[in-house]
């Protein structure tokens, strides 16, 4: 929030106490900066901050850091006495931990009460996506379906080729600036998708199911796929969820996601996916990404089979392999003295290299 008033001459003092702290990790105390004038309560937090810190090299923006015993709450207004200073702050919260200022805003970190989980009516699947909508819901009881976030691939599309074209042109700074202003407009798209999902699940009094989706990026896909891969931010997004969840106390499990995009949400057997279009042969056809939703809503009987067949091949795929490391390992020539071998040993090798 914005609070009006003018720190040019605290900012700078905190900017030399950041160089301090930086340049002498060995004196973190507030009696080695008091000569400058900077309120001891801001200034131990800062020495902490970049004392401790050891990637920090180069300092290129500086906050003023007070902690929560420098902090005061009455009515709705936070005072902040060491910098004389007022902010209306109307939110519901156990405690402020923190708050850090800059020439314009104020930053405040607080803990709010997460409210009690209740017990989920319906079952609501959402599939992550690299293309199309970034996030599809599905609503298994209602049959209801909510596509959200269509212009996330637009957006990566739009400032891929800006890059390109600044990079032709040796222009390495604004690529810079290009990505970060792409990472801020995406963050805020999660934010707005994120809120869209956990409103519509209060709603509906229902519980929100997403795919475990592990080493994602290690998959192998085609060339002209990877860009969309790894440009896609689902990690956040999911985080995005799963606490807006907790705070409004909407249950949320994690599903494998194996066969769900592969399998018929109607009869549960495997189907034909072609991009976007999936068509399974008792009939049903569906756009995939709905059909994985509702497969993500509620697993079938016979997605868990495939799942369970899956992880034994596995399983069984990595014993094999360990088994054949530790014949490699045995097989490893080693170097015996004259006469250090013993007869036992050698009957041993023989039989082992007759039988292969």
């Amino acid at each position: 929030m914005k609070h009006g008033r003018d720190f040019t001459r605290e900012l700078g003092l905190a900017f030399q106490v950041a160089e301090y702290a930086i340049k002498n990790k060995d004196k973190l105390s507030t009696k080695y900066v008091a000569h400058l004038g900077l309120k001891s309560v801001i200034a131990n937090q800062i020495l902490r901050k970049y004392g401790r810190n050891k990637k920090i090299k180069v300092i290129s923006h500086i906050k003023l850091a007070i902690p929560s015993q420098g902090i005061k709450y009455n009515s709705g207004i936070v005072n902040i006495p060491s910098l004389k200073l007022s902010i209306s702050f109307c939110k519901s919260f156990q405690k402020i931990n923190q708050i850090e200022i800059d020439d314009e805003y104020a930053y405040v970190s607080a803990t709010v009460e997460e409210k009690p989980q209740y017990t989920p009516q319906k079952s609501i699947g959402v599939d992550l996506n690299t293309t199309g909508h970034c996030a599809v819901v599905a609503v298994k009881e209602t049959g209801k379906i909510f596509k959200l976030g269509k212009k996330a691939e637009h957006i990566h599309k739009k400032y891929k080729n800006m890059r390109k074209s600044l990079q032709k042109r040796g222009l390495y700074k604004v690529v810079k600036k290009i990505k970060n202003r792409e990472q801020r407009i995406v963050k805020d798209l999660n934010h707005k998708v994120s809120r869209s999902i956990v409103n519509l699940a209060v709603k509906e009094k229902g519980g929100l199911k997403l795919e475990k989706l592990r080493d994602i990026r290690k998959t192998k896909s085609r060339k002209s796929f990877k860009y969309a891969l790894n440009s896609w931010s689902f990690y956040q997004l999911a985080k995005f969820i799963e606490y807006k969840a907790l705070l409004a106390g909407v249950p949320i499990t994690y599903v494998e996601p194996a066969y769900t995009s592969k399998c018929c949400s109607k009869c549960g057997q495997i189907g034909k996916r072609n991009d976007k279009h999936f068509k399974c042969s008792c009939g049903h056809v569906e756009h995939a990404d709905v059909n994985a939703a509702f497969n993500i809503a509620l697993i079938s009987p016979r997605i868990v089979q495939l799942q369970e067949e899956k992880g034994f091949l596995q399983a069984e795929s990595d014993t094999r392999q360990k088994a054949t490391q530790r014949s490699y390992a045995t097989l490893e020539p080693r170097v015996f003295r004259h006469g250090s071998m013993s007869e036992d040993l050698k009957s041993k090798i023989k039989r082992f290299m007759q039988t292969g």
